[in-house]
């Protein structure tokens, strides 16, 4: 299954950060890293007074169902070192999972695909990067025209 993952870290040198996390999800059993989008420096979005995040967004393929992902995602971060204590708070690293192939799943460990993501420039632009032409399984977009939806601008930068 191909899924699409996001990655953001706003602690540190975040560069490394952000190659760390990408080393470790291809490390992890049943996953490879196919593919990474470029790295976008953006402001925090709600959450206390933080640095700037540099985010990012990888393809994968795996074994993995889902849940099992996201474990993994999770575990991730939690080697590294990231620290739950405030909501939207700075972090060292943040890995969401966006979409897991066409799954649309709704429970109390996991929603895909992710539900802010479509409202979200600092998800959005990267994942166009790796996957432009990818529809969304819920709203049949592809995550460039969704992207023009929350940035306008691009859509005169293609003209």
């Amino acid at each position: 299954m191909r899924a699409y993952l996001g990655l953001g870290s706003n602690l540190g040198d975040r560069d490394a950060n952000l190659d760390e996390a990408v080393r470790r999800l291809d490390a992890a059993t049943g996953v490879v890293v196919v593919k990474e989008s470029a790295r976008y420096n953006t402001a925090p979005v709600g959450g206390p007074r933080q640095p700037d995040y540099l985010n990012a967004a990888c393809e994968v393929e795996t074994e993995l169902s889902p849940h099992e992902l996201l474990h993994a995602a999770l575990k991730i971060e939690d080697e590294m070192g990231r620290q739950r204590d405030v909501h939207w708070g700075p972090r060292i690293i943040d890995i969401d999972l966006l979409l897991a192939g066409s799954a649309v799943i709704d429970d109390e460990d996991l929603t895909l695909p992710h539900p802010r993501m479509t409202e979200r420039e600092f998800v959005l632009r990267p994942l166009a990067d790796v996957a432009p032409m990818l529809k969304h399984p819920v709203k049949g977009q592809t995550i460039t025209a969704l992207l023009k939806a929350v940035c306008p601008s691009d859509a005169d930068d293609e003209a």
